[in-house]
């Protein structure tokens, strides 16, 4: 297992080294000066222009170059954001929590309703129920995203008035920041009113987390009918229905277990896609988020802002995706015996 993680670990530093050689050429072709581009000074003194000339070794040949632009990137010195002179790495910090806490919501949704769903599909002898679910799921899966989102915000926020559509929680409560996710710092606030709060936040992520949760919901729901319907039929759970053990005892305790499995690896799978939703929910529904901010900093040609949440954004899946992957091989005993065997 040891030299598993050492290959994930190499996996993940090789990786990491692309992706910033790929941004360190991009930023040769952004049509500004590179000290822009690079710090997102826009008028440096000659003070700065020598010390940013020897922070990223601009007289240097390029490999040295790229050196000095990794070891800076790597050490948080993300620059600063042309539009609000902020470092951004203080803007990157302050948005991802807000995406990290719509993803798990979203998440969690997708889980909770999708694995049960898919076990009922998968244990149901009706063909009716069987192909609704399935064209339910097939319907969820080929919907655009942005049309969802929209047509949420107008019959449910617009027409009914009955959740907002925009942002984290109503302005007239001031939260201070303690955790980054507001569901949790309103709980925290110091105030007779953090209930109030609460539920004002829950009912302004339910509208973004449904829609963000609506693609992994189908992918959940057709993995776990999958896998259950090719456990179900294993010789070990043969021998539990011969000894007599309740259909609930055999699905929750030897089926459902093993169906997760898959359900987890191809979770993993499919972050890049879940994350470029997330970044359209985010603008959809003006949630701040670094999808939103990396958006927002797009429109605005702040080239500091979109090499800093390119690369928060593809390190945190590339860790997450490495991460996932070792927790399906811990969990699973044929992937373990598979990296034993390759040993």
């Amino acid at each position: 297992m040891g030299r598993y993680l050492l290959r994930r670990l190499n996996l993940f530093l090789a990786t990491s080294f692309v992706l910033i050689a790929v941004l360190f050429i991009t930023t040769g072709y952004f049509p500004t000066n590179k000290f822009i581009a690079l710090t997102g000074i826009t008028a440096p003194t000659s003070e700065q222009i020598q010390d940013i000339e020897e922070a990223y070794q601009l007289n240097s040949n390029q490999l040295e170059q790229f050196f000095a632009y990794a070891k800076n990137r790597l050490s948080g010195d993300l620059g600063v954001s042309i539009t609000s002179q902020r470092p951004v790495i203080d803007e990157l910090t302050q948005a991802l929590p807000a995406s990290f806490e719509l993803a798990i919501v979203a998440g969690l949704i997708a889980v909770v309703l999708g694995v049960p769903l898919g076990v009922f599909a998968s244990l149901s002898k009706n063909k009716v129920t069987q192909h609704s679910i399935m064209a339910i799921t097939l319907t969820g899966y080929s919907i655009p995203v942005f049309w969802l989102g929209l047509t949420l915000s107008l019959w449910f926020g617009v027409k009914l008035g009955w959740l907002p559509v925009s942002g984290r929680n109503n302005l007239l409560y001031e939260i201070e920041p303690v955790t980054g996710f507001m569901l949790i710092d309103t709980l925290l606030w110091d105030s007779v009113y953090r209930f109030s709060a609460f539920k004002d936040a829950l009912f302004h992520i339910i509208l973004p987390s449904i829609t963000l949760a609506v693609l992994p919901f189908t992918v959940v729901v057709r993995i776990t009918r999958a896998a259950m319907l090719n456990i179900m039929e294993l010789p070990y759970i043969k021998a539990a229905e011969a000894r007599g053990l309740h259909t609930s005892t055999i699905v929750l305790r030897h089926a459902l277990p093993n169906a997760l499995i898959p359900v987890l690896k191809n979770m993993g799978l499919m972050l890049g896609t879940f994350a470029s939703y997330a970044m359209i929910v985010e603008v959809i529904f003006s949630w701040p988020g670094v999808g939103s901010w990396l958006v927002s900093g797009i429109y605005q040609r702040d080239y500091t802002v979109i090499q800093g949440g390119v690369l928060g954004v593809a390190l945190t899946i590339i860790f997450l995706s490495i991460l996932i992957e070792v927790i399906h091989n811990a969990y699973n005993p044929l992937s373990r015996k598979e990296i034993y065997a390759a040993n």
